[in-house]
């Protein structure tokens, strides 16, 4: 396997926050639409979206069965709700390339299913869509069945598979994939051109440039269901503010682990939960000992 650079990250990465200006509105910071959950799976979308506002995105939409209507309107009021019927396939492709057509920045995947109105979703992601897009959990499952998406894709495109998830993009062993997490993260991203986080402990964020960054933050406490929801609306929320994918990436991961070890201290890693890494995440966008002022 040809080598790249392995980079350490640490606390330098918080340079790649955007500046926040004092004479903004919520159009300023970006509009994220969250194409996410299906039946009994509300709660992915609601991690997904809440984590992209608390990451300090401007507008965020939810694309959504109607079944998740009323789940999520009382969660997270302050997201925009769009829902279709799963039954209706053609009528929900015009809503998604409607809310496609309104988006900054897309996140397609958490808790989706493997149904074909799932596959329809992802496909028109990947295929019309292409400003940044981040595809994680049930998305990469379509895109393992449909790896042609990949070669397809044009524009900033992030991944981000658990082990498992990657063993189905790959075909690759999980054995092979934990063997060597920064190497596979960057092979894959040079193959298909995108950024790659590979997450494990720790996870390693691949670009096509040949550089990989090797996380430094996180805990076994973040081991729990909605974790990898929560870094997908991190990413989202990011690139909506126009950081470029590669440094949302590297960044995004960072703040994950780090609103996670934030969590630790005050949660313990035997209760931590999802909805922790949301709430703690402001915390972990300061500088340690510095009181940070918006940019003007």
């Amino acid at each position: 396997m040809q080598k790249g650079e392995y980079i350490k990250t640490g606390e330098e990465v918080l340079e790649y926050l955007p500046a926040r200006v004092s004479r903004s509105n919520k159009g300023t910071y970006g509009k994220v639409l969250c194409i996410a959950g299906s039946l009994h799976m509300a709660g992915a979308a609601y991690l997904c979206a809440w984590a992209a506002y608390r990451t300090g995105a401007g507008l965020v939409k939810i694309l959504t069965p109607e079944e998740n209507r009323v789940i999520l309107q009382c969660l997270l009021p302050e997201a925009l709700l769009m829902t279709f019927d799963t039954k209706e396939p053609d009528r929900s492709e015009r809503q998604a390339r409607e809310a496609l057509d309104w988006a900054d920045v897309a996140a397609v995947g958490p808790g989706l299913g493997k149904e074909p109105w799932a596959y329809e979703l992802t496909r028109l992601a990947m295929e019309e869509f292409h400003k940044p897009l981040v595809v994680d959990a049930d998305g990469l499952n379509h895109l393992a069945a449909h790896k042609e998406l990949l070669q397809s894709r044009q524009g900033d495109l992030v991944v981000t598979p658990h082990p498992g998830e990657f063993s189905r993009l790959s075909g690759l062993s999980i054995s092979q994939v934990l063997a060597d997490v920064p190497g596979h993260a960057l092979r894959f991203a040079r193959e298909h051109r995108c950024i790659c986080v590979l997450k494990d402990a720790p996870s390693a964020t691949g670009a096509p440039t040949g550089v990989c960054h090797v996380n430094t933050t996180g805990n076994n406490g973040m081991s729990t269901g909605g974790s990898g929801d929560v870094l997908t609306g991190i990413l989202a929320g990011l690139l909506a503010q126009k950081v470029p994918a590669h440094e949302a990436a590297v960044l995004g991961v960072w703040l994950h682990g780090r609103a996670g070890d934030l969590a630790e201290e005050i949660e313990g890693t035997y209760g931590l939960m999802a909805r922790h890494l949301v709430e703690y995440l402001p915390g972990a966008m300061k500088r340690r000992g510095k009181d940070e002022k918006d940019g003007l």
